[in-house]
């Protein structure tokens, strides 16, 4: 019988997939910030996502995953009854949370489902809860019902303006400060590009706070080196680590260009499976 079978599946937007799936243990143990590593198949790739919610009395967690590449458009098709081959976890160090008064938490795109239960265990700690929730249109907006709940306030943004302001996270940012908000600390997690800009803001702005890093990642557990990121000159690895750090010291630079270490290969992998599914749909007369 299968360890990990899936539970329950929703679209949450384009492209973005949400599952509950049985792991009793992680779900157990699971803290906020921390994230496990799935392979759907002994020749999967080993996935690292976050933990984005558990339910320690039925044994499920909660995993959201969005479309990038050849694993998670496959992973993307799993119904409810499909299971992964295993899930290792709960890894990572969990957020370290203080009461530090005014948090803002700044979530782009999909960052928005990590982010999601350290504001929960930022508000329980008893901070007032501030976030920032930004994508690039409304149609990709994910959880912004659930960051209602659990935060004191909340603002959206999009790049177009089909759902709150038209603007970035950072536009938001500096509005909300310029209103006279002081915030004492900041948590922001998104694509790299995103959180190296609102880290710079918020250094402007006197905030200092954490960043949840996404370097490539194989076992997770320290003995690969290859989730090494900089951070205040030293190195560091995401996994055993992080994957959080101080949202001014950290190299983004340096951790983009080694995020595009592998692009060749995964368009390669993904063109070729692209091929042969439009093979075999011209074979038996079914069109992609």
């Amino acid at each position: 019988m299968p360890q990990h079978v899936i539970h329950s599946r929703r679209i949450l937007a384009e492209k973005v997939h949400e599952f509950w799936v049985e792991a009793p243990l992680i779900a157990r143990k699971r803290k906020a910030g921390q994230f496990v590593i799935v392979r759907m198949n002994d020749r999967g790739e080993r996935i690292p996502l976050t933990i984005a919610s558990g339910d320690a009395e039925r044994g499920l967690i909660r995993l959201i995953v969005q479309e990038a590449g050849k694993s998670t458009i496959e992973m993307g098709r799993l119904q409810v009854g499909d299971f992964f081959l295993d899930i290792a976890g709960p890894l990572g160090r969990p957020t370290h949370i203080e009461t530090w008064g005014n948090l803002i938490a700044v979530a782009g795109g999909v960052g928005a489902a990590p982010l999601l239960p350290i504001v929960e265990a930022a508000r329980a700690a008893g901070n007032r809860v501030h976030a920032i929730i930004g994508a690039r249109s409304e149609n990709l907006m994910i959880l912004a019902e659930e960051y209602a709940r659990h935060c004191h306030e909340v603002r959206l943004c999009s790049d177009d303006g089909s759902v709150g302001i038209k603007g970035l996270v950072t536009d938001c940012l500096r509005q909300w400060v310029s209103e006279g908000v002081q915030f004492n600390q900041s948590l922001i997690i998104g694509p790299v590009i995103m959180m190296r800009e609102t880290a710079k803001v918020a250094k402007e702005l006197g905030i200092p706070g954490q960043v949840s890093l996404n370097p490539i990642m194989i076992d997770g557990t320290g003995m690969c080196g290859a989730c090494r990121v900089s951070v205040n000159g030293k190195t560091k690895f995401a996994c055993v680590d992080g994957p959080e750090f101080d949202a001014w010291g950290v190299n983004f630079d340096e951790l983009i260009l080694r995020n595009r270490a592998y692009l060749r290969q995964e368009k390669i992998a993904l063109d070729t499976m692209m091929d042969h599914e439009c093979k075999i749909g011209l074979a038996t007369g079914v069109a992609q």
